[in-house]
């Protein structure tokens, strides 16, 4: 089942993710946490940002609800986890990762919208790929709850991919995504002096 659920993932990530990050991540066990939580909050942010702005489009509507109260479960999860290990909730700075995908993002309609989904898909399915790639280092506690994700996060990632195609010409979304894969590439196999769960490899190593 694992495997059934990843070969897509893998299938449209440009790279998978480097050993370097999943050794930094092991070594950095509490801000994996803090900025996994940070994450689930910010997809559910994402998700109902969409709704608001694009009332037009049931389909979208309907899809990114589902995914919000989603992702807001899988906060209360972590945070339930990171409560349980007496972990400390500091404020994190962003990675450069998703800041560095919605740059690429155009600023007109339709293509603004279509970028933004495009870009949810290559978050979604980066999260999804890096459960995996941790899930055979980590206790037996985050390991189950990690590959408890791996459905949901594969489902996110289609559903996002699939309210771009309905936007878009399969042509357009596939200049898009050559492009944003690209840039998706560098900032994950780029060097970062900070770690964080979507962090490219540390510096210097």
């Amino acid at each position: 089942m694992t495997e059934a659920l990843l070969g897509p993932v893998r299938a449209f990530l440009p790279c998978a993710t480097p050993d370097a990050w999943v050794e930094w991540a092991l070594e950095h066990p509490q801000t994996l946490l803090v900025d996994h939580a940070n994450c689930e909050k910010k997809a559910a942010s994402t998700a109902l940002n969409l709704m608001y702005r694009y009332v037009e489009y049931p389909r979208l509507l309907q899809k990114l609800s589902r995914l919000a109260r989603e992702e807001l479960r899988h906060f209360e999860q972590v945070f339930a986890i990171m409560q349980r290990r007496k972990l400390a909730y500091p404020q994190l700075s962003a990675s450069r990762y998703a800041a560095g995908l919605r740059a690429e993002v155009r600023g007109n309609e339709p293509g603004r919208l279509v970028d933004t989904l495009l870009v949810g898909a290559l978050i979604e399915a980066r999260s999804c790929e890096r459960f995996a790639a941790l899930i055979p280092h980590l206790d037996a506690e985050l390991a189950q709850f990690y590959a408890s994700l791996l459905k949901s996060e594969a489902r996110h990632f289609e559903d996002y991919l699939a309210l771009a195609s309905d936007l878009a010409s399969a042509a357009e979304i596939t200049e898009r995504l050559e492009q944003l894969k690209a840039v998706e590439t560098a900032l994950i196999t780029g060097s970062d002096v900070e770690f964080r769960f979507h962090s490219g490899v540390p510096a210097g190593r």
